[in-house]
């Protein structure tokens, strides 16, 4: 069984993929940046990496093998099992495991298991396409250099010219007091005739106000018994999944056997193997959904498992 092959196929949707017994491929989003020395840009990605207290089976590594082989969950579960046993053991014997497309694991002399993740996959689907470059370097301050040494050679020379000014001085002396004179004037009125207008705009408005106001007092003497509606309406991007039918019928009928049971749950609508899938609830964040995972399997059913899906 090519178990690399079916966590890295996890990678691009899920931020933790977990190997049962073994630990858990985590990822975050790093911001696209740039080499400072190099001038090479790279775009964002997900960076991988390894986590070995992470052991707990939360199904979905199991579950997509399943959909994926066309075998029992339970037969899933134990071909994870076999396979752990034996990457474990390569380990303990001092072997490197590569997981193509994933990274490097060794144990160190503690005993710990090392992880050197690779950089052959961006997991990020947003940055698809995307490749790092390498920019030029830009040279606009020794252009800027050149002009300024320029600009301090070249000489400058002012020619004198004389200009006969006495008369245009009366003449614009002259003006600039009428102009004065006929602005005071103009903005004094101006002034006036505004202040006008806001006046009798605001006794109509206060003669509208008043009149609809005595309107509405009349309407609401006799009041309509107010209707209150309840919506209560599942969100979240965090399911608990207790099955996956080929049978769009049979998934219904396990919806209502569960909402007899005090449920909240509900049909999410086929996945890409064309199964119908059918979730306990669903929530907003990681941590409430891992509770309520718990207690579904301590109390109903062991085969519980979270699945993280944006749904439309």
């Amino acid at each position: 069984m090519q178990l690399e092959t079916y966590i890295s196929d996890l990678l691009y949707r899920y931020d933790c993929v977990i190997v049962p017994g073994f630990g858990a491929f985590l990822t975050h989003r790093e911001s696209a940046k740039m080499h400072s020395s190099t001038h090479t840009f790279y775009p964002p990605k997900k960076v991988v990496s390894f986590n070995e207290q992470l052991q707990n089976n939360d199904g979905l590594l199991a579950n997509y093998i399943a959909e994926v082989e066309k075998i029992p969950y339970a037969t899933a579960t134990t071909n994870i099992s076999n396979k752990v046993k034996a990457l474990k053991s390569y380990l303990v014997e001092g072997e490197s495991i590569e997981f193509t497309n994933i990274g490097k694991l060794a144990l160190n002399t503690d005993g710990k298991i090392l992880f050197n993740p690779s950089n052959h996959i961006n997991y990020l689907t947003d940055a698809f396409g995307l490749s790092h470059f390498t920019s030029l370097n830009i040279t606009r301050e020794v252009y800027k250099e050149t002009i300024t040494a320029v600009e301090e050679k070249t000489p400058i020379i002012f020619t004198p010219e004389k200009r006969n000014t006495t008369n245009w001085l009366k003449y614009a002396a002259t003006a600039v007091i009428f102009l004065g004179l006929s602005g005071f004037v103009g903005a004094s009125y101006y002034k006036t005739t505004i202040e006008n207008h806001n006046q009798l705009a605001q006794e109509s408005a206060n003669n509208q106000l008043e009149t609809k106001v005595q309107q509405a007092t009349f309407i609401i003497s006799n009041p309509l018994p107010a209707a209150t509606l309840s919506v209560n309406k599942q969100s979240g991007n965090y399911h608990i999944v207790a099955g996956a039918f080929r049978v769009e019928a049979n998934s219904n009928k396990k919806v209502k056997q569960l909402r007899a049971k005090g449920y909240k749950a509900r049909t999410i609508g086929a996945n890409r193997y064309g199964l119908h899938e059918v979730v306990y609830a669903s929530f907003d964040n990681r941590e409430d959904a891992q509770r309520e995972l718990f207690k579904i399997r301590n109390s109903h059913n062991s085969d519980a498992w979270l699945l993280i899906k944006a749904l439309d």
